[in-house]
């Protein structure tokens, strides 16, 4: 880009050095490291440092909290359905023993009346 006015080097350099001089002013009148101000802005920091972390740990303790309840939650589910499976298989079983139970007594009687039929042949 062309500028409005013909620069010469002498002109570019002694607007270079000229800004050289205004970030080294820019820098002189920055505040110090020791400086009261700045101890307070860093102090002010740590505060809100300090506190992020607090809250950052509020919140991962309230989540493990969370999860530690869920668990329990499921652990408690999971031996309600492990008491309820125990109670119908149970069930199942001592419906099935009564079943052959039944079957056997119905052998037993169909062998005794044909132990009587036979007994009443001969």
């Amino acid at each position: 880009m062309r500028h409005a006015r013909d620069n010469e080097f002498s002109e570019r350099r002694k607007a270079a050095a000229e800004a050289k001089q205004d970030l080294l002013k820019k820098f002189a009148t920055a505040p110090k490291f020791d400086d009261p101000t700045m101890a307070a802005k860093r102090a002010e920091r740590e505060v809100i440092i300090k506190a992020r972390e607090a809250r950052r740990a509020e919140r991962e303790e309230a989540k493990r909290l969370e999860h530690e309840r869920q668990l329990e939650e499921a652990t408690a589910a999971l031996a309600v359905a492990n008491a309820e499976a125990e109670a119908q298989a149970t069930e199942k079983n001592r419906l099935i023993e009564r079943v052959i139970a039944d079957e056997a007594a119905r052998k037993a009687e169909r062998d005794r009346r044909y132990a009587a039929r036979k007994a009443r042949q001969n």
